[in-house]
């Protein structure tokens, strides 16, 4: 599937701001499952802009903004060929061998506590509930996937970006960030490493998939002889050809879109836009 994504950011400010630093992290990324075809990012006011990988292997574009400014826009456009992910099937890999996925190195920070993210006694319960001694690490992760999307409401006005997992377990609600974190510190509280996904969901004309046309959150785990397998917790299903990947992490502190700092008023009006269509032909 060929998808075209835009993602508008504006910020508008009560009073006129300056010395302005913003790290981005919103060009697709490259991977088995999907090739950026096509980015381009405009920032208004004109700056320039400037890239890096950071230690997850993500994109960053970074600039920096001294003049005083009224507003910032910043507008990504994408086009990536995405990939039907291998067999929902994962290889048998036994959850009594997890303690050699912690002997890894690209599993042990996927494996600690973060910033949003604690694997407390409350979600090694959950996951205990959940997994009810499954065997299998794939299938333990598929059951507290389904079990993340049975338990827990959908409610866009009942967290911010900055909400803790804890607080989501307490009061079982909350949007894909949310559900990624839950998942996360579940996975993180049995052993089994799991990492943060920020990207988009495309939603075709007959579908009704939650998160979609917005910025999108699932999670990742690890299965050795398999790689990372990508689990939607908001959707209950397995990501697949309608998603793009944009950035990893160990939590939502690791892959915000934007992030930064400037000096002035602390008021301002913040807009997104994000539209996600497929390229026919």
């Amino acid at each position: 599937m060929r998808l075209d994504v835009l993602h508008r950011t504006r910020y508008r400010y009560a009073q006129a701001v300056r010395d302005s630093f913003n790290e981005l992290r919103v060009r697709p990324l490259d991977d088995a499952q999907q090739d950026c075809e096509r980015f381009l990012l405009r920032v208004l006011p004109p700056v320039r802009l400037r890239h890096y990988r950071d230690l997850h292997a993500n994109h960053v574009n970074f600039f920096e903004q001294h003049e005083a400014h009224a507003s910032l826009e910043i507008e990504c456009r994408s086009r990536v060929l995405t990939r039907a992910p291998a067999p929902p099937a994962g290889p048998a890999f036994p959850m009594a061998r997890l303690a050699e996925c912690a002997r890894m190195e690209r599993c042990h920070e996927y494996l600690q506590p973060s910033r949003y993210v604690d694997p407390s006694p409350a979600a090694w319960r959950l996951a205990l509930d959940a997994c009810h001694s499954q065997p299998e690490l794939w299938e333990a992760a598929l059951a507290m996937m389904r079990l993340v999307f049975r338990e827990f409401s959908y409610d866009p006005g009942a967290t911010t970006v900055q909400t803790h997992v804890n607080e989501v377990l307490r009061d079982r609600r909350g949007v894909c960030q949310d559900f990624a974190h839950v998942m996360l510190a579940m996975c993180r509280a049995l052993g089994i490493p799991a990492r943060y996904v920020s990207g988009y969901l495309y939603n075709g004309p007959r579908q009704a998939l939650r998160g979609a046309q917005a910025s999108h959150a699932w999670c990742e785990v690890f299965v050795p002889g398999a790689g990372w397998l990508g689990l939607d917790p908001t959707n209950d299903q397995q990501a697949d050809e309608r998603y793009v990947k944009v950035a990893v992490g160990r939590d939502y502190a690791d892959v915000a879109p934007v992030q930064g700092s400037y000096r002035g008023t602390a008021e301002h009006e913040l807009t997104v836009e994000v539209d996600v269509q497929a390229v026919v032909g």
